[in-house]
């Protein structure tokens, strides 16, 4: 019988809670070491889920003392990259929650333990494992939306009365585009490649009482002619949502992480092209026809996620959500951020010197 994976956690509030959830259900894992600053949220995970992990409120005392495979930081944003850089310069694969870090230069740190210590890192930009946005990706290199000519992309999730504890979202270091925004960015650099440069705007009119922007907007521009548009909000009054809408030459897709249907419109003489056996066919204009695509509603698959770094650290194969990826995601948030700020266009810095 193979050897249980053996899993430590950093960081055990509500994300470190999804993360055992996920963990939990597969059956060749074992969670050895809980950590968090206030220990008793790692003594509740581990009494709650019958863990018998040891469980620190130091994680440079965890790492000292355990013996794991891969360790996941699901800390508060600003702290992901200490914790990132101990976990692997004390030789652990690492899984670290999104966004990789809140400034680019600590990605590149980030960057450099990961290859001074020959261990894997990845970023958790889980909507690469949402089932429509999987979906989205396979209809995109199909071909059959031709080119994508404008991309945009939405998060809105209203923070009024979450700011986390110890108010980790009130971080004023955690611009929104940043902490939550930079799931439609990655979901966008993923889709169609990286942007080259931004120019962006940000007010705060809604949660006045914090130290952040609530709304920003990027428009973005691609090496190839592609333009787009990111916004984010967390002061909005509407359910939460990471809407997605690519238009393309021959074809337009509007998707997101909480519906069970995907859009598709294309002129009605593709009607027969290959999503056929998954369309629901609809009304369209006169020249298009809408298709209703199916598909299954998991928009935190975790699980998903963690297969894949699994796969990767156990069985050796090729990891999509690297360090790199994380890193660039961070470039982009951090030109809009700059953008923002400055009034200027930004080009994105995507040279991490690693």
């Amino acid at each position: 019988m193979e050897r249980k994976i053996k899993y430590a956690i950093i960081g055990c509030g509500s994300f470190g809670g999804m993360h055992i959830e996920a963990l939990l259900q597969t059956k060749d894992i074992e969670i050895v070491g809980l950590c968090d600053v206030h220990k008793e949220f790692a003594e509740e995970k581990n009494e709650k889920y019958a863990l018998n992990a040891a469980c620190f409120s130091d994680y440079n005392e965890m790492l000292e003392n355990i013996e794991a495979d891969i360790v996941v930081v699901a800390t508060a944003d600003h702290a992901h990259k200490d914790a990132t850089v101990a976990a692997l310069k004390a030789g652990f694969n690492v899984m670290c929650e999104k966004p990789m870090a809140l400034r680019s230069d600590d990605c590149r740190e980030m960057l450099l333990a990961e290859k001074e210590s020959g261990k894997l890192l990845m970023v958790g930009q889980v909507c690469r494992f949402t089932p429509a946005f999987v979906r989205a990706k396979q209809i995109v290199e199909s071909g059959i939306l031709g080119d994508i000519f404008f991309a945009e992309g939405e998060y809105a999730h209203d923070y009024a009365t979450i700011p986390g504890v110890d108010k980790w979202r009130m971080h004023p270091d955690r611009e929104p585009i940043l902490g939550g925004g930079c799931h439609s960015i990655d979901l966008l650099r993923w889709l169609i490649g990286d942007p080259v440069e931004v120019t962006a705007y940000s007010n705060r009119m809604v949660l006045k009482d914090w130290p952040i922007s609530d709304a920003t907007i990027g428009i973005m521009k691609w090496e190839n002619g592609t333009i787009g548009k990111i916004f984010t909000s967390i002061g909005c009054k509407r359910d939460y949502t990471m809407r997605t809408c690519l238009y393309g030459t021959k074809g337009t897709l509007i998707f997101d992480n909480t519906s069970p249907e995907m859009s598709l419109y294309l002129e009605k003489s593709a009607e027969g092209a290959p999503f056929a056996g998954g369309i629901i066919y609809g009304n369209g204009s006169e020249r298009t026809m809408a298709h209703r695509i199916k598909v299954e509603i998991n928009n935190h698959n975790l699980p998903g996620e963690h297969k894949a770094f699994r796969d990767a650290v156990i069985c050796g194969k090729s990891l999509v959500m690297t360090g790199l990826e994380g890193a660039k995601t961070v470039a982009v948030c951090s030109a809009v951020i700059e953008s923002a700020k400055t009034g200027n266009s930004v080009k994105v810095n995507y040279d991490f010197g690693v």
